[in-house]
């Protein structure tokens, strides 16, 4: 009877372990003050603002995520994520979950597949080879904002780390009876990527290759609907750590005459001084290609956006930051040293040819 007894609490324990689950609760706040200045008024003049905003360091979010073990090395899961805005309690887009809604099986030999909506691919995969992390000034301000998208209806594979190489890929359904490649109005139509990486205690390396179509499946303005091809390295050196990269932009569809192409290079370093102090430093210059503009595109132009950053930790979940860029812009550019799309309802570009500067601190609180 005793050793029934023990062999029935092993099979209980087993299956109990088989069938463990964990949910966890998870987000960041980030709220400050900047300030930008040369802000066109639309009428030929110059604006400046000051303003309490929040996520100018990173966007604050709420999330949910969970999994549970179902044996074999295999196990369930999902990830619920929003954008928040806390100066005004709002979420981003009016989405319940506007950056990660997604459920899925992971294997430890095969891999992650999930469905459902997430960071487009160069968003989830640009961050990591950005000096300031996609920041309000980053690698996102001189391509308005295209490389940190989200898109729904997806559905994405994660591989396995196989000798330090890695692949994932996204495909991101229209789900529109109107044209395969169409989205519903207001959202981005068939869009999908392949990212493969490369890991060791040298450096890393990333490649990126995906399209981002309009509502009508098109790909038809270099910052919002477009073809890109992304290369980028990090190399730690010390307290250093020093990242470039190279992206091309094409958009094949976009209207007679309109610049339809970019080049974006970066090249920065972040110097850890001590366990709680870090200082960053980058510049970034996008040239686009000949040819016209209007208000939705830019017009062939070229910018140089240097930045300054610096990060301070109060504890393991909490940090102050405060970073100053500048950027000059050629006769024809608009670019912002905020990553805002041409024809924004709250525009922060200044006019043609017109440089610009901008600033914010703020505290961070992670849980």
């Amino acid at each position: 009877m005793k050793y029934q007894l023990s062999a029935l609490v092993l099979l209980a324990a087993s299956t109990a372990a088989s069938a463990q689950s964990s949910v966890t609760i998870y987000g960041r706040m980030d709220g400050g003050i900047e300030y930008i200045n040369h802000i066109s008024n639309g009428t030929g003049g110059n604006l400046s603002r000051w303003n309490a905003e929040g996520g100018d360091w990173g966007t604050s979010m709420l999330g949910f995520k969970g999994t549970e073990d179902l044996g074999g090395g295999t196990s369930a899961l999902f990830d619920l994520e929003t954008a928040l805005q806390i100066m005004n309690g709002t979420t981003s887009g009016g989405l319940m979950f506007s950056r990660r809604a997604y459920v899925g099986l992971k294997n430890d030999t095969w891999g992650q597949l999930q469905a459902g909506r997430n960071l487009f691919i160069d968003s989830d995969g640009v961050w990591a080879y950005d000096p300031f992390v996609q920041q309000a000034v980053s690698s996102a301000s001189l391509v308005r904002g295209r490389n940190w998208q989200q898109t729904s209806n997806n559905v994405e594979y994660h591989s396995p780390v196989w000798h330090g190489v890695d692949v994932q890929g996204q495909y991101a359904f229209g789900n529109q009876t109107n044209g395969f490649n169409n989205g519903a109005e207001g959202q981005f139509g068939r869009s999908d990527g392949i990212m493969l990486s490369y890991h060791s205690t040298l450096f890393e390396l990333r490649g990126i290759y995906d399209e981002l179509r309009d509502s009508n499946g098109r790909l038809s303005n270099i910052f919002t609907a477009s073809r890109e091809y992304f290369v980028g390295a990090n190399v730690p050196v010390q307290k250093f750590k020093f990242q470039a990269a190279y992206t091309h932009l094409a958009a094949p569809d976009s209207p007679v005459g309109v610049a339809d192409s970019a080049d974006y290079y970066w090249l920065g370093a972040t110097y850890q001084a001590t366990t709680h102090w870090a200082v960053t430093a980058a510049g970034f210059y996008i040239r686009v290609g000949d040819g016209g503009g209007d208000v939705s595109h830019d017009p062939g132009s070229h910018a140089m956006l240097y930045a300054l950053g610096t990060t301070y930790n109060l504890s393991a979940r909490t940090f102050l930051y405060g970073t100053v860029a500048y950027v000059n812009n050629s006769k024809n550019g608009t670019f912002s040293v905020f990553a805002t799309p041409r024809d924004s309802s709250s525009p922060t570009s200044p006019i043609a040819g017109e440089s610009q500067t901008g600033a914010y601190v703020g505290v961070m609180h992670l849980f």
